[in-house]
């Protein structure tokens, strides 16, 4: 294809988006179905360029006074891709190509960036956040969200039941991975050029046989944080997919009990070819349908990780249309069920043991409020230094370790974002149970 009907199926996709409430992903193979003659080559196109315009969606619509599939695009093609008018009008110009530009949208392609417009425009995020976005980074605010809508980068976990760092270096060399500079057993991919097709990392035989998992650095230090040990009893209490199960086993070296749980039995499931895959033989699933499945665990484990289900606002950089799905009564919902989950996972803690609680949410009402009043109900917890336990694990390199110390939060949690630590938003904070 060529860049004029990519332009017009970029517009297509991201009404479907839009108009119908699809992912991305969804909308572009939808379109894909419909487009037998689109290559992967131009599927990845299509899909940056919407993604692009979703990521910047506010802002863009700003620029070009117009918040059509069609504004949003155009607008992206210039102020993400940086093409100049030239190049566009030549695109405009092709066959299957959308009609040609206006006088007014080429009038808006070339104006300078509005540096008045409001916080909820420059920074691209939802009006009603504003509020939410302050309390939690204050005048680092701008800095922060614009961070927010950048593409992210690939961070693989190197999986040590099977190999490490030098033994995955040579197959991964194709995908430009180079080492984490924050965790010892990871690898980092930049993020890639959003007019190429990505390399297909389940094509790469160290994906395959089980040698690196796909996992974002931030939830790699959050795993981290449970400073899981061999032997160690753990419960991993909201496994859905299984990445932060799968990073506590090998953490363990295969020796102790991984008991993975979640409500939905079906997320579970799809855990099983990870498991198998990876070589986690101290894997234990606890089905939700299983009668007081989780009983014999009570006030016995070492550890019970939580990772709460929550709005995932710091997962904004790789799924930004949920950016601009997320309402204020799904916030309260979220909340009601984090102090559901804190609570009944709590009852499995051993004494002495530690609950690490954790959200992909750099929303201080899911993260900070939810633990105070935690243990405002629960005076045998108390907070332990979450930089002190990741130092510990020997998971992060020495300035891994740095990092987590600069960023941790004046009650002993972390937070991870994009600005600070080029990681998806993250918060983590440990508990330790005291009597």
């Amino acid at each position: 294809m060529r860049d004029g009907g990519r332009i017009a199926a970029a517009i297509d996709v991201l009404g479907d988006v839009t108009r119908r409430h699809q992912p991305v992903k969804s909308a572009v193979r939808d379109w894909g179905k419909r487009a037998r003659y689109a290559g992967s080559k131009d599927r990845a196109w299509v899909s940056g360029l919407v993604l692009d315009a979703l990521r910047r969606r506010n802002s863009l619509a700003h620029a070009m006074q117009d918040e059509s599939p069609r504004g949003l695009v155009l607008g992206a093609l210039a102020k993400a891709w940086g093409w100049d008018i030239r190049r566009i009008d030549a695109a405009m110009d092709e066959p299957h190509a959308p009609a040609a530009l206006t006088l007014e949208e080429r009038e808006r392609l070339v104006q300078a960036p509005d540096v008045e417009a409001a916080a909820h425009v420059l920074g691209d995020f939802p009006d009603w956040l504003s509020p939410h976005m302050d309390r939690v980074f204050g005048e680092a605010m701008m800095i922060e969200t614009q961070a927010m809508a950048q593409r992210a980068s690939v961070d693989l976990r190197i999986n040590t039941l099977k190999a490490d760092a030098d033994r995955v270096a040579a197959p991964l060399r194709t995908a430009q991975a180079e080492p984490s500079p924050w965790l010892l057993n990871a690898v980092h991919i930049p993020a890639p050029d959003p007019t190429r097709r990505d390399t297909s990392l389940d094509r790469i035989p160290a994906y395959s046989k089980g040698w690196v998992e796909v996992q974002d650095a931030g939830s790699q230090i959050a795993a981290a944080a449970a400073n899981a040990r061999a032997g160690e009893q753990i419960l991993d209490y909201c496994a859905g997919g299984g990445g932060k199960t799968l990073a506590l086993a090998a953490a363990m070296g295969g020796k102790g009990q991984v008991f993975a749980y979640d409500i939905d039995g079906r997320r579970l499931s799809a855990l099983v070819p990870r498991l198998k895959r990876s070589g986690a033989h101290n894997v234990q699933l606890m089905h939700p349908d299983t009668p007081d499945v989780l009983a014999p665990l009570e006030a016995a484990m070492d550890c019970v990780f939580v990772d709460a289900p929550c709005t995932g606002t710091g997962t904004w950089r790789r799924r930004p249309d949920t950016k601009w799905r997320v309402r204020p009564n799904a916030l309260t919902t979220r909340m009601a069920q984090q102090d559901e989950v804190l609570r009944a996972a709590s009852a499995y803690v051993r004494p002495g043991g530690r609950l690490v609680y954790a959200t992909c949410s750099f929303l201080m009402e899911e993260d900070e409020d939810r633990v105070a009043d935690f243990l405002v109900g629960h005076p045998g917890f108390a907070a332990d230094s979450t930089a002190d336990h990741l130092c510990a694990s020997g998971a992060l390199t020495e300035a891994g370790c740095d990092m987590v110390r600069r960023l941790e939060t004046p009650t002993g949690a972390l937070r991870l974002t994009p600005h600070s630590a080029n990681t998806d938003g993250f918060f983590v904070a440990v508990l330790r149970k005291t009597g």
